[in-house]
C-alpha cells in the first residue's frame, strides 16, 4: 500500500517505543540560534569576503581527505595486525 503518516510534536526528543521506531523514520528539524548565527557568518563572509570562504571550502575538503586518509590507514593497519603471525613488532 501506498500510505504515509506525517506526525509532528514540539518535543525536542520524543520517546516512541521500539517497534514504532523500526517502521518509522525520525527527522530532527531542530533549530538552534548557534546554528543560524553559523549560517549568517557563512553567508556574510561570502558576500564580503569571497577569498575567506574559498579558503574555507579548501580546508573543509582538506580535512576530509585526511580523515579519509586516517580511516584507510587505520584500516590498514588492523589488517596487518589481524594477519600477523609471531611477532606483530617485525612489520
Amino acid at each position: 500500500p501506498n500510505f504515509r503518516l506525517f506526525l509532528h510534536t514540539k518535543l525536542s526528543n520524543p520517546h516512541y517505543p521500539p517497534e514504532i521506531q523500526a517502521e518509522t523514520a525520525l527527522i530532527n528539524f531542530t533549530v538552534t540560534e548557534a546554528g543560524l548565527e553559523d549560517q549568517l557568518l557563512s553567508l556574510v563572509v561570502g558576500k564580503e569576503r569571497p577569498d575567506l570562504a574559498a579558503m574555507k571550502s579548501d580546508l573543509v575538503q582538506q580535512q576530509n581527505m585526511f580523515k579519509i586518509t586516517i580511516k584507510k590507514l587505520e584500516d590498514d593497519i588492523l589488517q596487518r595486525l589481524a594477519a600477523a603471525e609471531g611477532d606483530i613488532t617485525s612489520d
